[in-house]
């Protein structure tokens, strides 16, 4: 399995948590030089993944809060240098994983591995007060 795919144990601690309300996911985002099997950079082949995840997300009724380029790292060192950050809002846990299994899906998931040399994604969840 791809270091940017969830591993099965990781999806099921995500299907097993007792908060099934809206989920943030933290994407940090790291391309490649050049996309495998594709045209363009590795920032192109994610911008045309992007292009379409985005209207998956909608359409499940989730949204993204916020997206940009990932300018300086302040606390840290080198191999925390990313090149964009995303944070995409999904009504629960299900809703990500109903995405991620559906067919369209899987069509357009080719050009998220042809761009990213290595991603992070943070399933993040209100504090508790």
């Amino acid at each position: 399995m791809s270091g940017i795919v969830p591993s099965p144990e990781r999806i099921q601690a995500l299907i097993n948590d007792p908060d099934k309300g809206p989920v943030v996911m933290l994407n940090l985002l790291k391309f490649k030089p050049r996309a495998e099997g594709e045209q363009g950079t590795g920032a192109d082949a994610y911008r045309r993944y992007g292009d379409e995840v985005i209207k998956m997300v909608e359409a499940r009724g989730g949204r993204v809060l916020w997206s940009g380029r990932a300018a300086q790292v302040l606390v840290g060192d080198e191999s925390d240098q990313w090149d964009a950050v995303a944070l995409v809002q999904y009504p629960s846990p299900q809703a990500f994983l109903e995405m991620g299994m559906s067919a369209e899906y899987q069509k357009i998931h080719g050009h998220r591995e042809a761009g990213l040399e290595r991603t992070v994604l943070i399933a993040c969840r209100p504090l508790v007060r």
